[in-house]
């Protein structure tokens, strides 16, 4: 996996993106190997956070469109054909249905599906000398990976339209003032923030993060009713793991509880 690197280190995983001469733009190795590393990290114990970012200036430009010199995007293979997802749906699948909370920690532009994938994690801290842009309607493209589904989650259906339909550069300044962003970082303290915010979490109960996470996204289309039902169930569910009667306790002590996921 040269063009992605795996790091751990206290309950968080970091995989970076490595093609830095093509800006971290995604081909078929990157898109395969993220999906599997994303997928690996959900099923993995040890793992409790996950970190995405971009080695050099670029978090991800997107689809690396200098692999496709004849402008045809279609699929080659007649599973690729017959895929109503293909790599962007299943690469946004891996974000959103992962049980571990997940960081984008945007060190350099973030266009097209680098852009998606930022906007479909849980969280986002951003460089203050990085750019953000849909992109796509530059390249006579309509957008892709989730970008209609979680833009105008964020901003609002009149902004989405104008930065989906300008293709315009948003600096982290105003990306932080539309409310996509957790916070804004000097670029050579990203990392090290982005890891200390990650540690924190990573301290929590494993267990009902999970659900929580399950909960926020299942709410998006699931009606009032069943969304309570969904809450009763997953904190009955809570209420039977030895975390909760950790924090309890550890309420009750005036320390700070020792959550084991179990």
């Amino acid at each position: 996996m040269d063009n992605l690197l795996i790091q751990d280190a206290q309950g968080v995983r970091i995989l970076t993106l490595n093609r830095p001469d093509r800006l971290n733009a995604f081909d078929d190795g990157l898109s395969s190997n993220l999906i599997q590393a994303l997928n690996d990290a959900s099923r993995d114990d040890d793992v409790r956070v996950v970190i995405i970012t971009g080695r050099g200036r670029g978090f991800s430009s997107g689809l690396d469109l200098s692999t496709f010199t004849n402008g045809d995007l279609s699929p080659t293979s007649r599973f690729g054909r017959l895929d109503e997802l293909e790599w962007v749906g299943r690469l946004i699948e891996s974000v959103v249905h992962n049980d571990k909370p997940i960081i984008a920690a945007i060190n350099g532009v973030a266009a097209g599906a680098g852009l998606s994938l930022a906007l479909a994690c849980d969280f986002r801290f951003m460089s203050e000398e990085a750019k953000l842009t849909t992109g796509y309607i530059r390249r006579a493209l309509s957008p892709d990976a989730g970008m209609t589904y979680f833009l105008p989650r964020l901003v609002g259906h009149t902004k989405a339209m104008e930065l989906i339909l300008t293709g315009r550069d948003v600096d982290a300044a105003e990306a932080d003032r539309l409310g996509l962003l957790n916070q804004v970082v000097e670029g050579s303290q990203l990392l090290e923030t982005v890891q200390a915010f990650a540690r924190e979490l990573a301290s929590g109960p494993p267990i009902a993060m999970t659900l929580s996470k399950r909960l926020v996204y299942s709410s998006y289309d699931t009606p009032l009713v069943p969304q309570l039902k969904n809450e009763l169930a997953f904190i009955r569910q809570c209420f039977g793991t030895d975390d909760v009667r950790e924090g309890i306790q550890a309420m009750m002590e005036k320390r700070k509880p020792n959550f084991q996921g179990r």
